[in-house]
């Protein structure tokens, strides 16, 4: 592993130092007026501005005959906590009217068995160091308890209302979750630890409560490609006395709840899932019975239980289907019609519980606003009815989305979908944005964006990459991608973006990619890799210096997907990609934005600048190298809208002006 000493920029590692300070004023002011400059921004600004206030809304979670969800409408910064009861909607949380900046935000919320309280979490600046907060539903109001150093937290109300489990940290601390249970009324300090003691601290916790209260589930996961499982009986003796359901197996186990049985999700034995039945009472898979097989077709990835069946949703090359499987055993299939969506699309979330036959699932396309359907068990046959949906004035006949398929270096085939307008000519005359993220078994499947249409309107072409690493075609895929594999995921993104040249798609010479986070990391060794592929790189909140990753923030979770540097095996197959330590001098590197944010709690900033400033020292052309770290902002989650508005300003005139389109 290289040391710190021998590293040119490793004095940006430290945001606190006055150095680093006076080098981050410096690159800010520089771009913002090369950003304030470019042409057509004004036109921008303003097109994204309608198109924002289209608004959003999550599905709703019922609990007590009320629904709550989450919305946000016109040009309110953050989304509301609402809730609706007997016809009438009301907000419960407001962001706006505990900080008028914009800048604190709604983390997570947990609403109790019967609706009467939420518990719910908040942070400020995006660094997602929540604090947990109690409201009161019939009174729309908080009271007085606060837990701090929730982030993430997972919380399980007890079905009398009185208490809840919850997962904390230490204070100040990124590592070592525990599990507590906490009585409404006592003081937090005082809470019972339940799980947690002696466990790895990279560990993740979370937990969940049978309808009845008898089992608790604790969930604890070291990485994306493994986790353990145990289940307690809350009526025993020694009522927090855990036994092992899934320990110390390379594979992912999920969990839910039917009467007394545990309904188990996991890619043991199946790469692209399938559905084990368990007693809770003997939590052992060696009683298992399988109760869905997998579907070598189609990756299952969600699984809800309700009252009369179960519902599906797997994704078929890379777009989402739903099926029924009721409780007689006979399964059932409802065409894109009944849910309101015509092509490619998402399922974004199930809601569902055991207690009712009612289901709620939320679909989107890319420029198809979110459309939430009610979907009823009754009897032998599911009902569908419209519950929500968002208006939009994009009209989507003007627009097209096909998916395409490529071969990859090593021959893997690798599908893509393409946006475009309608009249815009595969002649390879089109600028082209390439999107990608390559990891985590996140999978990129469609998603309403609003913003790209002034892109497609001025004839660009957006493309999206479903690359190794993702989750789209199950666990083999994803460890395609990660580890020493990772290449893959790089190499993958590379041939995307030649046969969009190639296909006649695109312009090879009017070509950019995009990417944040780990699709930050694969922008910049993209662009290490092979530079002269493109005009045009934003890389955002991304890691770049693989060597020294872990030693920031909450990073060494990442070891898992990755690799751990201090290996020296896994030392190698970081060096061969880090984008930090790639860089070549006198290299022509592409026109390069990149944009990080002070309070990013996930991927140090210090990535992006030290990554900055080596491209700047570096590149032989005279295409800019821009460093932005936005001040009073994260890792993007609770982002305000008029930040968001402010980013897709800067980075589509950027775009807009290296691939020479007018706006």
């Amino acid at each position: 592993m290289e040391t710190i000493s021998a590293d040119p920029f490793g004095y940006l590692e430290d945001g606190a130092d006055p150095q680093t300070r006076a080098w981050t004023d410096r690159e800010n002011a520089k771009s913002r007026a090369f950003l304030e400059a470019l042409p057509g921004r004004q036109a921008l600004h303003e097109r994204f501005d309608a198109l924002l206030a289209i608004g959003s809304r999550g599905v709703p979670v019922e609990r007590g005959g009320r629904y709550f969800y989450t919305a946000r409408d016109g040009r309110q910064n953050q989304a509301v906590l609402r809730v609706s009861e007997d016809g009438v909607d009301r907000t419960l949380l407001d962001p706006a009217a505990l900080d008028p900046s914009g800048l604190t935000a709604l983390d997570w919320w947990y609403p109790s068995p019967n609706g009467t309280y939420v518990a719910f979490g908040i942070s400020r600046n995006g660094d997602e160091r929540s604090t947990l907060h109690l409201l009161d539903t019939a009174r729309g109001a908080t009271f007085g308890e606060t837990i701090p150093d929730t982030r993430y937290s997972s919380v399980s109300w007890l079905p009398d209302e009185r208490g809840f489990f919850y997962t904390r940290y230490p204070a100040g601390e990124m590592y070592s979750p525990r599990l507590y249970v906490h009585a409404l009324g006592a003081d937090w300090r005082d809470d019972p630890q339940i799980f947690g003691e002696g466990r790895a601290p990279e560990e993740s916790l979370s937990a969940s409560l049978s309808p009845d209260g008898r089992w608790l589930v604790v969930t604890v996961s070291l990485g994306w490609s493994a986790n353990d499982v145990y289940v307690a009986d809350l009526r025993a003796p020694e009522p927090y006395r855990f036994a092992a359901l899934a320990e110390g197996r390379d594979a992912l186990f999920s969990v839910g709840f039917r009467g007394d049985d545990l309904i188990v999700h996991t890619n043991e034995g199946a790469p692209r899932y399938r559905v084990l039945i368990v007693p809770a009472s003997t939590p052992s898979l060696e009683v298992a019975r399988e109760l869905i097989a997998e579907d070598e077709r189609a990756t299952l990835e969600d699984v809800a239980v309700a009252r009369g069946g179960l519902v599906l949703g797997y994704l078929r090359d890379a777009s989402s289907v739903l099926e029924y499987l009721l409780d007689d055993g006979t399964r059932l299939r409802p065409g894109g019609s009944e849910l309101g969506v015509n092509g490619p699309f998402s399922l974004f979330g199930l809601s569902a519980r055991q207690a009712s036959s009612d289901v709620f699932v939320m679909t989107v396309s890319y420029l198809q606003p979110p459309r939430i359907t009610r979907l009823r068990f009754e009897g032998d046959s599911v009902d569908a009815e419209v519950f929500a949906e968002i208006a939009s004035p994009i009209d989507q006949t003007r627009y097209a989305v096909e998916q395409r398929w490529f071969a990859s270096k090593d021959g893997t085939r690798v599908p893509m979908f393409v946006v475009s307008h309608v009249d815009t000519p595969f002649d390879g005359s089109a600028p082209a944005v390439l999107h990608g993220y390559g990891g985590f078994n996140v999978s990129m499947t469609p998603s309403f964006t609003p913003s790209l249409v002034p892109w497609l309107d001025a004839g660009g072409v957006y493309a999206i990459a479903n690359l190794r690493g993702g989750g789209e075609f199950g666990e083999d895929w994803h460890r395609a991608g990660m580890l020493g594999n990772k290449q893959n995921v790089f190499d993958d993104f590379i041939a995307a973006a030649e046969y969009l040249g190639t296909s006649g798609i695109a312009d090879p010479k009017r070509l950019a990619i995009t990417g944040g986070s780990n699709g930050g990391l694969l922008v910049a060794a993209v662009e290490t890799q092979r530079p002269e592929l493109f005009a045009a790189v934003i890389c955002a909140v991304p890691l770049t210096d693989m060597l020294a990753y872990p030693k920031f923030l909450i990073a060494r979770l990442w070891i898992a997907e990755y690799g751990d540097p201090d290996d020296e095996e896994a030392a190698r197959w970081l060096r061969a990609y880090s984008p930090y330590h790639n860089v070549r001098d006198g290299t022509a590197y592409p026109a390069t934005y990149v944009v990080t944010a002070e309070s990013d709690m996930r991927v140090d900033p210090a990535h992006a600048r030290k990554f900055g400033a080596r491209l700047q020292e570096a590149t032989s052309s005279d295409a800019p190298v821009l460093v932005y770290v936005e001040p009073n902002a994260g890792h993007g989650v609770g982002k305000p809208r008029a930040k968001q508005l402010e980013e897709l300003t800067d980075r589509w005139s950027f775009l807009g002006a290296r691939l020479g389109v007018t706006w």
